[in-house]
């Protein structure tokens, strides 16, 4: 489960956020690629925008349930 304690500075504010146990693996940025982008200097994922519509929140969803290290949240 993400640690809303820690997260990741980058975020947009909003209900999604990213922690800073990402592993680059790039997951989120290709199931939502309009929510999610890398950070190149820290070699992080974070959230670029909250999800402005319905299909934007779902991606986002997808996202978070495939993460491999639970590094997404939503407090929505």
């Amino acid at each position: 489960m993400a640690d809303k304690t820690d997260k990741n500075p980058l975020t947009a504010k909003g209900a999604y956020y990213t922690d800073t146990t990402c592993i680059d693996c790039d997951l989120c940025r290709e199931i939502a690629p309009s929510v999610f982008r890398r950070d190149d200097e820290e070699g992080l994922s974070y959230v670029w925008h909250q999800p402005r519509n319905i299909a934007e929140r779902e991606l986002a969803d997808e996202a978070l349930q495939a993460c491999p290290t639970e590094t997404i949240g939503d407090d929505g």
